[in-house]
């Protein structure tokens, strides 16, 4: 497992999904509420460091004979050197083999309840279990299987997600089938099939109000999950197909959605306002085709990621640029998601890769100030030298 530098780290397998974990509740449950302040007591008489950053990455070879496994590794943040970019280790936590199933799709439940995986014939939900002593370096990853049973033979799911809460769980299907749940009850909160689109994406508002659904063909789809009806088909316009789709908080509490477009040989963003449900702004972004994307926690950077193997991070309040990282990857970049601080992403690519960028980091984008310093200098001597031209010419030797 050689680092390939540039904060990327190789675990030996193609990797298709992958997210940061929800550290402080995974080692440290939230306790009922009648425990609450006992917990508080004791903590605050035994502190103990922090543990770093950890992400779970799936993938492997498929069902074929490659000789790559399948399975879920965990790895933990690096804490590398000063002047080292940051990256994970290549040591990792834990590894899960999945056997001929490759692990698909991902989501980790944000409260600790495990990591929901997606294969291509049903999913499966992994639970944490601490084996003995404490702290990341002990914990262990068991498939659940009652948990899931009902949607054991459900086929491949191509888009996965809980609301930011935790108490809502959306899946869609290759097949076309729309299913949203209550968690974790697993009551059904709505289910809509169209046998002659597969879902591409969807995304739950981080008030667990609306859903968007993305499609292989056709406008995206806006779902209220309290009436669970329609409330707003956002259409395309001439030779757009849509992508992913990400609700994304402002400062005032309300929403944006984001939906990542092709439009000829540009990939772009959309923005819709979520209360008339009216397109606000578009951008082109770039000329290679959109993999992956992904919001923030805090509502401030976007991200997308290409088959190219570019990594562009923006600002959400106005898209402006703010990290372009080229071949950040050699291969397509199949996932993208932001730590729980905004601070660095996570991507990575069937090159077996996952690599770590930091936001506003000057070495993560590969660029220099000196150059524009430059520019500002020279403009500077011009100026100069306009405004002092007789006695510049005076000065030479005749």
């Amino acid at each position: 497992m050689a680092t390939r530098g540039g904060g990327s780290q190789s675990y030996g397998f193609p990797i298709y999904c992958a997210a940061w974990l929800p550290l402080a509740h995974i080692l440290k449950p939230d306790p009922p509420a009648a425990e609450a302040d006992a917990d508080a007591s004791s903590s605050s008489t035994s502190p103990s460091s922090p543990s770093p950053p950890m992400a779970v990455l799936g993938g492997g070879g498929g069902e074929g004979r490659s000789g790559v496994p399948n399975k879920l590794v965990v790895a933990a943040l690096a804490a590398g050197e000063e002047a080292a970019p940051a990256a994970l280790s290549p040591e990792t936590v834990l590894e899960v083999k999945t056997r001929e199933e490759v692990p698909y799709r991902m989501t980790v439940h944000p409260r600790g309840d495990g990591v929901f995986c997606a294969f291509p014939n049903g999913c499966r939900l992994y639970r944490w279990e601490s084996q003995e002593g404490e702290g990341p370096q002990n914990l262990a990853l068991e498939p659940d299987q009652e948990a899931l049973a009902a949607l054991k033979d459900v086929g491949l799911q191509l888009a996965v997600s809980f609301s930011r809460e935790g108490s809502i769980l959306a899946i869609g299907g290759e097949d076309g089938h729309l299913r949203v749940f209550k968690w974790p009850a697993m009551g059904s909160v709505l289910t809509e099939t169209d046998t002659k689109t597969s879902i591409k994406d969807l995304t739950i508002s981080s008030d667990d109000k609306f859903l968007a659904v993305n499609r292989s063909s056709g406008p995206c789809r806006v779902w209220d999950l309290k009436s669970s009806e329609v409330v707003a088909s956002l259409p395309r316009e001439a030779g757009e197909i849509f992508g992913f789709c990400r609700f994304c908080n402002k400062t005032d509490n309300s929403h944006v959605l984001f939906i990542t477009a092709m439009q000829g040989d540009y990939g772009k963003i959309v923005s819709w306002n979520t209360t008339s449900w009216t397109r606000i702004g578009s951008k082109k972004i770039t000329r290679e085709a959109i993999s992956a994307s992904a919001v923030s926690p805090n509502g401030a950077l976007l991200a997308i990621g290409t088959i190219e193997g570019s990594i562009i991070i923006l600002s959400s309040k106005d898209m402006r640029t703010l990290v372009t990282v080229k071949k950040a990857h050699l291969g397509i970049v199949t996932t993208l998601a932001f730590s729980q601080d905004s601070r660095t992403l996570l991507s990575t690519s069937f090159d077996s890769s996952a690599r770590v960028t930091s936001v506003g980091s000057p070495k993560s984008n590969g660029t220099s100030i000196w150059p524009m310093l430059l520019v500002i200098i020279l403009a500077i001597l011009v100026y100069y030298c306009m405004q002092h031209k007789e006695d510049i010419l005076a000065m030479l030797p005749r």
